[in-house]
């Protein structure tokens, strides 16, 4: 009797582990992995969205839809060519600035020294000429939140002086012969941005123009550089594209269409899916 009752004693607790272990197996069997119909209703549904349903729909956490797809469309475009990129909504606007001819801000270019930025150049009649700023000058923070030595990159900074026109931001300076750091409140505006960086008689009777970008403002100051030299009687025109970024198609024909006579052809696009278009001068 004590025997049988030791070997109770001892397979008991293996029993009770075996059926453990056994229940699980046949619960994870059961369970198995789902099968995803990416069929749908109309049979076109493709797997990415069927993933992402399903993902919306399972998936133990709530996520956001939108944010998935901000994730996997970069990820997507990176098999394409360099040049095919995606930009969110809420960044099209900031992408778009330079090409706009001009931004809102407080006028100023800068350069981050020793982890601390420093005002390379301020635009003359700008907001930070008006509120009394220095080239020279290093901003040390602004609306009182220390940006010297904390490891902010030039766009954090830029996120911070940046805003809308007529908007106020005040900065803390540091200006050297001066003990104490100074404070100044600067009154947000529209900067221009300019897209022909230098115009210039190179020798006699040949000018020189050096153009950027082809921004929307940029035939009109092709224009004016143009109207300046002229006034010296040049015959010859050299324009420089050197690290030129590009931008819009629409100002490189008008600077194009300056040197054509009538009805010549200046370019043609062409798509996969779309007709060709001829552009004439």
């Amino acid at each position: 009797m004590k025997y049988q009752n030791s070997l109770k004693q001892i397979l008991l607790p293996i029993v009770i582990i075996l059926i453990f272990v056994v229940g699980a197996y046949v619960g994870r069997g059961m369970a198995g992995f789902s099968y995803i119909n990416r069929n749908g209703t109309n049979g076109n549904t493709d797997k990415v969205s069927t993933l992402l349903n399903y993902i919306e729909s399972e998936y133990v956490d709530s996520v956001s839809r939108e944010g998935l797809n901000e994730d996997i469309i970069p990820q997507l475009l990176e098999n394409l060519d360099p040049h095919s990129v995606y930009i969110a909504e809420s960044e099209v606007s900031e992408h778009n600035e330079p090409l706009e001819g001009n931004f809102e801000g407080i006028g100023i270019q800068f350069n981050m020294v020793h982890d601390t930025l420093v005002v390379l150049q301020i635009i003359p009649l700008g907001p930070s000429e008006k509120a009394g700023l220095l080239n020279g000058d290093r901003i040390i923070s602004v609306e009182n939140e220390s940006i010297a030595g904390k490891g902010l990159t030039s766009d954090e900074i830029i996120k911070k002086l940046k805003g809308k026109r007529l908007t106020e931001v005040t900065v803390g300076i540091k200006r050297q012969g001066v003990k104490n750091a100074l404070s100044f409140t600067i009154i947000r505006d529209k900067i221009p941005i300019y897209s022909v960086d230098a115009s210039f008689l190179l020798a006699p009777g040949t000018g020189y123009i050096k153009i950027n970008k082809f921004a929307r403002t940029t035939h009109s100051e092709f224009v004016n550089a143009i109207t300046e030299l002229n006034k010296d009687s040049i015959k010859n025109i050299v324009i420089d594209l050197r690290g030129n970024s590009g931008g819009y198609m629409e100002s490189a024909i008008s600077i194009a269409d300056e040197f054509l006579t009538d009805n010549e052809l200046i370019v043609y696009t062409k798509g996969k899916s779309r007709a060709k278009t001829d552009y004439f001068a």
